[in-house]
């Protein structure tokens, strides 16, 4: 895991390698163990490096290959890479260090773009062909590792974070109208290309982008997800998919205990970190360290979740660590964690994450966490209307939508308004073909785009802060693409999750599957009271956000009136998601 950054220039300049110089220290915390900058001609690569395979200086990045004319830099994990490694090897191709990086240009090489179909893993990258000039980018297929770009005069730059790009500069600074509809709309998810500010761009996940000398640029989706079944499989009962769930979670477990380092995991007490905790435990991980992590209670919520994960501990034998932060600590680390945000986030679980990616970090530097089981397996809550929705754009967007447009339009100020943009991308996705049910469209949505801008996202920004690894094994393609051929009534049962329950209890002590569904709740950030009401106050009535003009002072002042009162139907504080995004800006845009 590692930060990536790069210059391409398509007008005859060299790269700024101060530029370069300048995103590798934005993005140190990612790769703490090392840094490189490499220029030719018309491009410039660097990189962060946190050693996970293969320590030697061999492995050292930007990786260049003279042989083959290739150079690379590389942010992620090749879970195969040693059965890629074997079958080049056996093609001919010798290999100069062990871990993943080299078997990316060995592999390009062997097999041109189409190379990423054989990578099972999460990566970002940006492969330069020295002859050609050429330079292809990519993401992996659910967007596990993020990888931005800004178009500057004469050229292209991109970075693992969008604060990396701030920091190299000429960036365009400016509010992207349509980002902010999507912000406001889908609980701050703004999905790829768009990023909020109108600059800055991300690649969409499974993406190859190959770009010439002159600047023209091909893209390719090269995977995409088919929640399509035989006849057979909707036949197959419930008893045979929650087999068929088990084994391939437990091969993308043990897939994702590859490392040089010793793999731990992010135990919340739910069934989804607790069936991955078992399955480490299963395949001998030991002494296997688990984590998890606690608030005060507030508002009548409860803050932690300790009992269940040390169920799970002690019916497993983990080296397990209870982490409790104080609501005063919370409030006083709360800069630093949106500080690492790439982009704003409204989701509490950030500063969660954040704290506990810091305690984790000084004991374990990868570890496995549960992020994705409840948009393959539909855990959540508004899942089963769907199922039966004669109408379930209208009903997704009932949903899960934060405002209608209606109420859109009373948040932010005119120039910044734009058609019903969220209702138009729900009914888009809908459409594609390869999705028999409403529940498919639903889930097909969640799993390729939500998650991605979400969950997923939170998790790489808050743990690549402290320079630890989080491997996701239910976003494992594999399993993804096989959880997308359970038939719905399967995923329902049981109050959702019914399949991946059924599979849990062949492992699983019974009182953690069947506890109510729990969350990661931040009670502090649910009820904005005292100096975290102050301090959102503060930012919103600040003459910098007046300058600004994006929300209507008066939507402004009643939910400021009311703090307690605005809710988005996920139960997120409408204040604090303004906020969030005001604090963002003044950070990362002083």
């Amino acid at each position: 895991m590692c930060g990536i950054a790069g210059e391409i220039r398509f007008d005859g300049t060299e790269p700024n390698l101060d530029a370069i110089a300048r995103m590798n220290v934005s993005q140190r915390p990612r790769g703490p163990d090392g840094g490189g900058v490499w220029a030719q001609r018309s491009i410039a690569l660097g990189h962060r490096r946190l050693k996970i395979m293969d320590f030697s200086e061999a492995a050292q990045q930007p990786m260049i290959d003279p042989e083959l004319g290739l150079g690379v830099v590389f942010n992620g994990a090749i879970y195969n890479h040693e059965a890629l490694r074997r079958e080049l090897a056996g093609r001919g191709y010798r290999f100069f260090s062990h871990g993943d990086t080299e078997v990316l240009l060995k592999a390009y090489h062997a097999w041109g773009e189409a190379f990423v179909e054989r990578l099972h893993g999460m990566f970002a990258f940006a492969l330069w062909e020295r002859d050609s000039g050429r330079v292809v980018l990519a993401r992996d297929r659910l967007g596990i590792k993020p990888l931005y770009t800004a178009t500057i005069p004469g050229g292209l730059r991109f970075a693992s974070t969008l604060p990396a790009l701030l920091a190299a500069g000429g960036v365009d600074t400016a509010i992207d109208p349509v980002a902010l509809h999507y912000y406001l709309s889908f609980h701050t998810v703004v999905p790829a290309p768009h990023t909020i500010l109108k600059g800055v761009r991300k690649i969409p996940p499974a993406t190859v982008v190959t770009i010439e000398p002159d600047g023209r640029e091909r893209r390719r989706t090269y995977w995409q997800l088919d929640c399509s079944r035989s006849a057979e499989e909707k036949a197959r009962p419930l008893a045979e998919w929650a087999e068929g769930v088990l084994e391939a979670l437990r091969a993308a477990v043990r897939l994702r205990l590859v490392a040089d380092v010793p793999v731990g995991a992010l135990l919340s007490g739910g069934v989804d970190s607790s069936l991955i905790v078992a399955l480490m435990a299963e395949a001998g991980v030991a002494p296997l360290k688990t984590y998890t992590i606690g608030f005060p209670d507030k508002g009548g919520e409860q803050g932690n979740e300790f009992a269940y994960a040390e169920v799970v501990a002690r019916a497993f034998g983990t080296e397990h660590e209870r982490i409790f932060v104080t609501e005063a600590e919370l409030l006083a680390r709360l800069p630093e964690a949106i500080a690492a945000m790439s982009e704003p986030m409204m989701s509490h679980d950030c500063i969660a994450f954040y704290l506990l990616a810091e305690a984790v970090s000084r004991h374990s530097k990868v570890v496995q966490s549960g992020q994705g089981a409840d948009e393959l397996f539909a855990g959540y809550f508004w899942y089963p209307k769907l199922a039966t929705s004669s109408d379930p754009v209208r009903d997704y967007l009932a949903v899960f939508r934060d405002r209608d447009y209606e109420e859109y339009c009373q948040v932010v100020t005119p120039p910044w308004r734009v058609a019903d943009l969220a209702e138009a991308l729900v009914a888009t996705h809908f459409a594609q073909p390869g999705a028999e049910t409403p529940l498919d469209r639903a889930l097909r949505l969640d799993a390729t785009v939500m998650v991605v801008d979400d969950p997923v996202k939170r998790v790489d920004n808050m743990t690549m802060a402290w320079g630890l690894e989080a491997r996701v094994p239910f976003l494992d393609h594999t399993l993804v693409e096989f959880a997308a051929r359970i038939p719905p009534h399967h995923k329902l049962a049981q109050g959702g999750k019914g399949v991946l329950k059924a599979a849990a209890r062949k492992i699983l002590p019974s009182e953690v599957i069947d506890r109510p569904k729990g969350y990661f709740p931040v009670p502090a950030l649910q009820y904005l009271h005292g100096a975290m009401l102050d301090r959102v106050r503060e930012l919103l009535l600040s003459p910098v956000a007046k300058a600004r003009g994006l929300f209507q002072p008066e939507y402004v002042a009643q939910l400021l009136a009311e703090p307690t009162r605005h809710y988005t139907r996920l139960r997120g504080a409408k204040l604090w998601q303004l906020g969030v995004l005001e604090w963002w800006l003044q950070t990362h845009l002083p």
